[in-house]
């Protein structure tokens, strides 16, 4: 019996991002920039993603901030956003139905088409500055 359910409330967003951060922390190619970057401050940076996905999918408001801001630096590129991708999209397949959960992967896919192409071009603009 499947006990997949719709993201209804604040704690099916936590049970989406703990369980997709275990994943990522487990992961081998992802695992290693998060612990760089989080090391031991987990706790808030789970806290921001409850705080984005319940602003996100719930459409209350308690996310304030720039969430391309800090992976601006980071040595991430195309196959990282396809590990993230296919990590989160399992994730929700594994627990949720219901509008929310397909809401929630289409607006992961549309981030991460975002994130890429923004670093691409900071990159590119770095790369040409430097000439």
């Amino acid at each position: 019996m499947e006990n997949k359910k719709p993201i209804e409330n604040i704690r099916d967003i936590q049970l989406l991002v703990d369980t997709f951060y275990a994943k990522v922390r487990e992961d081998s190619l992802l695992g290693p920039i998060f612990e760089d970057v989080i090391k031991d401050n987990w706790d808030v940076h789970l806290a921001k993603m409850y705080s984005f996905w319940q602003t996100v999918l719930l459409k209350e408001r308690t996310y304030r901030g720039a969430p391309f801001v800090p992976h601006a630096k980071l040595p991430i590129a195309k196959q990282h956003f396809d590990a993230w991708l296919k990590l989160f999209h399992a994730t929700l397949a594994e627990n949720f139905v219901g509008k929310a959960a397909e809401e929630a992967k289409w607006r992961s896919e549309q981030m991460a088409l975002m994130f890429q192409n923004k670093l691409n071009y900071d990159r590119d603009r770095q790369s040409s500055a430097l000439m």
